[in-house]
Formats: structure tokens, sequence, C-alpha cells
């Protein structure tokens, strides 16, 4: 689940520093192009509740008020007071909010889609959305559903008389594919292991993720965007249970340490093998976000 909201401000620095990065690689990665304009056609995006804009919405039951009081002025889909970063980078790129996959009703995909489900995790869980709230749609099925959009909008790009709501074929490989999850697998390791088997679990879990990437890649994807995990161990959640830790167990800003530690080790991971992935896929454009670094910082400040 998400429960931070977004700062608008402090964010939107974030974003427009990454974007200046695309921006000055380009789409191919191999050249830098640094007069290239930032434009894509499209954004398809993978992920969890923090980028999720209807699906798990559409999927189970709805989210209801006062979710999405603050912006939308009624619930959105999305488990936010407002808008989620993926509506910030639409924004920022000047293309609608992306509709949600499962979203049937009223859907235009014209510019991508949103494969993002509220609960879901890299690596497939064990249980059911009615027990954690896990999302059925980890990122290898939403990988799969990608998948069959590419290809069904595509037959019928070809066959429809009206295209204006399917996204044009040749616009696949130059658009924007976005990834934000990672979460929920830290929260469902803190449930289900110790900290070492968790800590085992990283490389594995981060690969699946690479492994997504260069699903995509071989689909023709080309410029990648990354966000890291936020500091899980500072999600109002853990007040409710928190309310006589031992010494040393939260950290300055009152936020559980190992957890934050757990984060921080897998983000490092993750860092390292997107370096990697720049190696192995030679003409994309991989940019990684630190998100940590962000929410944590605006945590930090909350006075300011």
């Amino acid at each position: 689940m998400n429960y931070f909201y977004a700062a608008p401000m402090e964010f939107g620095r974030l974003l427009l520093t990454g974007f200046l990065v695309l921006c000055v690689l380009g789409v191919s990665g191999k050249e830098l192009q640094r007069s290239a304009p930032c434009k894509f056609p499209a954004i398809y995006n993978f992920g969890d509740s923090n980028s999720d804009t209807g699906g798990i919405s559409a999927a189970f039951d709805p989210i209801i008020a006062p979710y999405g009081d603050s912006f939308f002025h009624k619930p959105a889909g999305r488990d936010s007071d407002g808008r989620v970063l993926i509506d910030f980078i639409a924004e920022r790129l000047r293309l609608p909010y992306l509709s949600a996959y499962l979203n049937s009703l009223g859907t235009n995909y014209r510019h991508g889609a949103n494969f993002a489900t509220g609960g879901s995790t890299i690596r497939r869980q064990n249980e059911t959305i009615f027990e954690n709230g896990i999302s059925p749609f980890s990122l290898d099925i939403q990988i799969v559903q990608f998948l069959q959009f590419k290809a069904r909008t595509a037959d019928l790009y070809n066959q429809a008389k009206t295209r204006n709501n399917l996204p044009r074929p040749q616009d696949f490989s130059k658009a924007l594919y976005t990834f934000d999850i990672g979460q929920n697998d830290l929260s469902a390791g803190f449930r289900k292991m110790s900290f070492d088997q968790l800590r085992a679990a990283l490389p594995d879990i981060v690969n699946q993720l690479a492994t997504a990437v260069q699903r995509i890649y071989q689909q023709g994807g080309r410029t990648f965007w990354i966000h890291n995990t936020g500091p899980i161990g500072c999600l109002p959640l853990n007040f409710f249970y928190n309310h006589n830790p031992p010494p040393g167990y939260l950290d300055q800003q009152g936020c559980v340490k190992g957890q934050n530690d757990m984060a921080v080790g897998f983000n490092k991971q993750l860092k390292d093998r997107v370096i990697k992935l720049r190696a192995e896929l030679p003409e994309a454009a991989i940019t990684y976000v630190d998100l940590y670094a962000a929410k944590y910082g605006l945590i930090s400040n909350a006075n300011n």
C-alpha cells in the first residue's frame, strides 16, 4: 500500500532532474543529444500502489472516499489523496494521465497504459489479496499483460475504422517504460522471513525486475525509468504496532531502522543491476531514480 502523499514541489524538482538526464542521453543511449527535446509519445508503467492509477480498484473493490479528495475531488482509483508520481511524470511530458489496463470503461490507450496494481510484488507470493493485500498481478504477470496488449492493439489498429484510442504500433519503440515496484516484496518478507532470509532473497528479487526490463527491450523498448524503493520503515502503519520499541529499534526520525536498512540494501543491489543492464542492453537509456532519498528527505524536513 502507498502511505506517502506526493509533495509536488520536491518530487517535481526530482523529476525535472531525471528528465534532463533522459534528454541528454537521448533515446538510443549511444551518444549525447543535448538538444533533443523531452518527448515521448506514450508511457507504459509497471508497479504497485505507488503508481497504480486504477488497476486494483477496477479488479476488486473500488477505492472509496476520502481517497482522491485533494485533487480529483472524488475517488480516482489511486491509493492517495490526490495524484501519484506517474501522474506528475505524465504532466511533465504533456501526456494524459495513464489509464489502467484493467479498467475497460471509457479508456484511451493512445498515449500508453498502466499495468501497476496496488499490492503488487516483483516475485510471486503465495498469498491472496484477501489475506495481506498482496495483488495477484505480480511483475511477471504485468509483463505478460503488456505483451498481450501490444499484440492485440496491433491487430486492432490494422482492422479498426477508428484508431484514436489505440496506440500507434511505431510508438512502442519510442515510449517511456517506467517501473516502481519492490516495496511489497520487502513488506511480505518482513512478515514471513527472518532478516537474514530476506537479505539472501534480494538478489533474486532484483534479477526478476531486470528480467522484466530485458523482456520489454526484446519487444523494442529503449527508454527505461526505474524507481528504487522508499524508506519502508517510515510507513505510518509501523507506528500502530511499535508503541514501546526497544532502544535502537527506531532511527532519529522515528522510523524502523532495520526495515530501512533492508530497503537501502535492496536499492544498492538494484542500482548495481541497473549499471549491468546498461552494458547488457547497449541501445537502451536506463535512468535509476533515488526515491528513497527524496522521500526520506521529505520526512526528515516535515516541519518545513
